[in-house]
C-alpha cells in the first residue's frame, strides 16, 4: 500500500458532494479514490459514477457506486504517470485506459489528478508515452511514430476498445503541445497519453501531507 497515494486520493475525493456525477479513473491510485468514495457512500453520499474502464466499472459496482451512461460529469478524478507541476500537463495511460480517460477528462467540468510526489517531473517524457492505435495498419502507424523520433514497442495488450497500445519513448519533451498536435494528425492513432491543458488541480501525496497544485491564471 502506498500511503501517499491514499492521502492524495482522499484529498481529491473530499471535494465530491452529493448529487454530483463523478468521472472515475483507472489504475492503482484511482483505486484509492474508489475506496474513499465507497466509504462515503456507506455514510450517505449520493453520487453517480462514470467509469473509464471495465475494471473500474466492476470495482465501482462492488463498492455500491451507481454508474451513469453519459460521460459528462461535474468532477472527474484520475491518476497520472507524469505531471509537470508548472503547467499541470500530464502523461497518462500506462494502465491502458487512455482513450476513455481522455474522453471523460474532456467532458468534465473539473478534472482532478491524484499522484504521489514521485510522479512530478521537470519535463514530460522521462518515461514511456502510451499511444493507442487501430489494429488495422498498425505497423504503418508505428512507422509514422518512428519518423517523429519515437522508439517504440507494441504492448501485449488489447484495450477495452479493441485497440493496440504502442509504448513510445520520445525522450524529454521541450514542447509537448507540439508533439500532441502532431500525434493528433496521424491516421491510425486513436488517442495518445499527452493530456494538455485539461487539469484543474493536482493533489500530491507527500510525507508532510497532501499538497494541491492549481492552474495559475494566465
Amino acid at each position: 500500500m502506498n500511503p501517499w497515494k491514499r492521502m492524495a486520493a482522499e484529498s481529491a475525493a473530499a471535494q465530491v458532494a452529493s448529487g454530483m456525477t463523478v468521472g472515475l479513473g483507472t489504475g492503482s491510485t484511482a483505486a484509492f479514490v474508489l475506496e474513499a468514495l465507497g466509504i462515503r457512500i456507506r455514510d450517505g453520499l449520493r453520487i453517480t459514477g462514470v467509469p473509464t474502464s471495465e475494471a473500474t466499472a466492476a470495482r465501482a459496482r462492488e463498492l455500491g457506486i451507481p454508474l451513469a451512461l453519459d460521460v459528462v460529469s461535474d468532477i472527474a478524478i484520475d491518476g497520472a504517470d507524469e505531471v509537470d507541476p508548472r503547467t499541470l500537463n500530464l502523461i497518462k495511460g500506462r494502465g491502458g485506459a487512455l482513450l476513455r480517460e481522455k474522453i471523460v477528462a474532456q467532458a468534465t467540468r473539473r478534472f482532478l489528478v491524484v499522484v504521489d510526489e514521485t510522479k512530478l517531473v521537470f519535463q514530460l517524457g522521462a518515461g514511456l508515452l502510451p499511444v493507442e492505435v487501430a489494429p488495422f495498419g498498425w505497423q504503418a502507424t508505428a512507422r509514422r511514430l518512428e519518423n517523429l523520433g519515437a522508439q517504440l514497442q507494441r504492448r501485449d495488450f488489447v484495450t477495452d476498445n479493441g485497440n493496440y497500445i504502442l509504448d513510445c519513448s520520445f525522450g524529454l519533451m521541450d514542447n509537448p503541445e507540439s508533439l500532441a498536435s502532431q500525434l493528433d494528425h496521424i491516421a491510425g492513432v486513436v488517442e495518445h497519453g499527452l493530456f494538455i491543458g485539461l487539469t484543474a488541480e493536482v493533489h500530491v501525496g507527500k510525507p508532510s501531507g497532501a499538497q494541491i497544485l492549481r492552474q495559475l491564471p494566465k
